[in-house]
């Protein structure tokens, strides 16, 4: 999930895409993607989760699967991912 060009790559290469204008659009999409069984994984681009990431932290807290993936979408940086702060605030330590 994310712009064109993100969702294009994907879809070239035989993965469903769904494209979103905004994080406030990609936010909703994730909680309907939350309610699908045939969705094991949400692969979101990080300029679009980066506004919303407090909320898929949540998201991820209360749900194993699907698993929600953040990657840099093209021409994007790389962000170091502090996975223990991450647990940290899903287990409310």
């Amino acid at each position: 999930m994310g712009g064109k060009a993100f969702v294009t790559g994907f879809v070239l290469s035989g993965v469903l895409g769904s494209y979103a204008s905004g994080s406030s659009e990609a936010l909703g999409q994730v909680e309907r993607f939350l309610n699908d069984p045939q969705v094991g994984l949400i692969m979101i681009s990080s300029e679009i989760a980066k506004p919303i990431r407090a909320d898929l932290t949540s998201m991820r807290a209360k749900r194993a699967v699907p698993l929600i993936y953040e990657v840099p979408g093209p021409g994007g940086e790389h962000e170091k991912v502090e996975y223990r702060s991450m647990l940290r605030q899903i287990l409310g330590v």
